[in-house]
């Protein structure tokens, strides 16, 4: 789906108005050739289409506000000094509450004199200094001035674009978590009111609830043997009995429905034992079928992990794994190898297989009623850990994020695997350690740390630490 954002152009009365208008004329041709859709003052509107009084304000908060469901973030571009304080009640009155990106234009030394220069330079910082007395928070280009023709300019409008994915899709957003979590597990607790304090509600169901509706669908029905094929068709099953298969699909089919009922946009789900000594399946296949759908979905009842899959994959568009942080390797301080039963989606396995639990049906039920995990390596490249969490001895949402490289390491064992190397892995390990954090992580496999802070510590509010800046 198109993004659409907005596009404020300043001008100066006293600074060249043509290179307003030259200027506006530039961004909106690059964002259209970058596929966003763009709404901005037209030159019927205002003089150049640009903003530098108040009226010039009262029509593009106006024009904002009429557009305020489809615009997910707003493009400040200075082509000459511009009005700051037109600039800031353009968003201030707009009710907007969105990612702001401040460009400014770079000057040419050639190109002084009074009708060339545009001072864009000086400018930003102005139109800085009156939105931080506005109070509104804003982007930063990755150098004080860009050209629009320039290939930073573009990778940081990407960039740009990520963060407003992200903050977006954390407005308003619906979550679901099915069953309890296992008793033991302490670590995955958090906080539904912390959560609907950030705007992020939750909606719950009894694993029993999901499995009496999967109970009533009948082998032969043509929804189920279809989703059976899906199955098959997305993962090496030969290992694995028909009948298994036939319970993934009432599973996966149940879901759906849920999934589509309740509008929630990720999931955590009771995976253990529960499911497996009344249904007689791992439910991982279904859930990394899901995620792969970018739908997250996480394990034992994670939901807040499930939060970290679905930001990291805002921010890539690519699926997310959630993993455990569960091995050291050897004598090496900077690599841990990464591992779940798993529910990893099949974009993050290579020589992807079902087969069944491996830990569970050792010692709490039988194998064949612990069949559908998705076993393989995660491919080498790079990857980016994300972690959100409710603390409540303070009200709020904290989140880590660290990026690193899976390598070529293999080791002879079962599950969903890899080996993550990272910078002063130890100090992150110890500040996991220090301040509580769960054993569960989110994986992505793309860089977007800088996307990610951004977005959580700026715009959402989350305390976050990024292990990388």
């Amino acid at each position: 789906m198109k993004q659409t954002l907005g596009l404020i152009v300043g001008n100066r009365g006293f600074f060249p108005a043509w290179l307003a208008r030259e200027g506006r004329e530039q961004v909106i041709a690059h964002l259209k050739e970058w596929d966003y859709d763009v709404v901005t003052l037209s030159t019927e509107d205002t003089k150049y289409g640009a903003v530098e009084n108040w009226s010039d304000a009262q029509k593009c908060a106006a024009l904002f506000d009429e557009n305020r469901k489809n615009i997910s973030g707003v493009v400040v571009t200075l082509p000459n000094f511009g009005d700051e304080k037109s600039i800031a009640y353009s968003l201030r009155n707009s009710g907007l509450d969105v990612p702001v990106l401040v460009h400014a234009f770079p000057d040419i030394t050639t190109a002084m004199d009074p009708n060339h220069r545009r001072d864009s330079f000086c400018g930003k910082l102005s139109v800085c200094n009156n939105l931080k007395q506005f109070n509104i928070p804003f982007t930063l280009t990755s150098e004080h001035t860009e050209g629009v023709d320039s290939d930073l300019f573009q990778d940081d409008m990407k960039s740009f674009a990520a963060i407003c994915r992200v903050v977006k899709g954390f407005k308003n957003l619906k979550v679901g978590a099915i069953g309890a979590r296992p008793n033991n597990f302490a670590t995955v607790r958090y906080s539904e009111k912390i959560l609907e304090s950030f705007g992020i509600s939750t909606e719950v169901s009894d694993l029993s609830d999901i499995l009496a509706r999967a109970g009533k669908l009948k082998d032969n029905d043509a929804k189920v043997i279809n989703r059976v094929k899906e199955i098959k068709d997305y993962i090496d099953t030969s290992d694995v009995p028909e009948t298994s298969l036939v319970k993934m699909a009432k599973l996966a089919l149940v879901l759906d429905a849920w999934i589509e009922e309740t509008g929630v946009q990720l999931m955590a789900f009771q995976c253990w034992t529960s499911i497996q000594e009344n249904f007689g399946v791992m439910p991982c296949t279904v859930m990394s079928m899901l995620s792969e759908k970018l739908i997250p979905a996480a394990c034992e009842v994670d939901l807040t992990g499930g939060l970290g899959m679905y930001a990291l994959q805002l921010a890539s568009g690519k699926p997310s794994a959630i993993v455990d942080w569960n091995n050291n390797v050897d004598d090496d301080p900077d690599k841990a190898i990464l591992f779940h039963c798993s529910n990893f989606p099949i974009s993050l396995l290579e020589k992807a297989r079902m087969r069944y639990g491996d830990i569970i049906s050792s010692s709490a039920v039988p194998k064949d009623q612990a069949y559908g995990t998705c076993c393989g390596t995660i491919p080498a490249g790079p990857i980016t850990l994300a972690r959100l969490a409710t603390d409540d001895t303070t009200g709020s949402i904290t989140a880590y994020i660290a990026e690193g490289e899976i390598t070529t390491d293999k080791f002879d064992t079962f599950g969903g695997i890899g080996v993550v190397q990272i910078d002063n892995l130890q100090d992150l390990l110890a500040f996991l350690c220090e301040n509580g954090f769960e054993h569960h992580v989110a994986v992505n496999l793309a860089y977007t740390g800088d996307i990610l802070y951004e977005a959580f510590e700026k715009y959402l509010g989350f305390d976050t630490y990024w292990h990388n800046a």
